[in-house]
């Protein structure tokens, strides 16, 4: 699994969507599950996935599926 395919299960796994709804629309809280628990849920997630740790500003500033590679691009995860 390449790590465009990892981020997309995590998406996924947590707020229990379909691939179809990945797309830079997806945002903070424009779905229900996307809300402060979800979020927090997904930033565990792909801190494992990824073996990484984000820094806090970065957890508050991962504000969408689109923005969220790009921060993740910081700590050397190739997308």
């Amino acid at each position: 699994m390449d790590n465009n395919q990892k981020y997309d299960a995590a998406f996924m796994t947590v707020f229990e969507i379909n691939a179809d709804q990945l797309n830079d629309e997806l945002k903070y809280q424009s779905i229900t599950t996307w809300d402060s628990v979800g979020h927090m849920a997904l930033m565990a997630e792909l801190e494992g996935i990824f073996d990484i740790m984000l820094e806090m500003d970065d957890v508050v500033d991962f504000g969408s599926y689109a923005t969220g590679k790009t921060t993740l691009e910081k700590y050397g995860v190739r997308f």
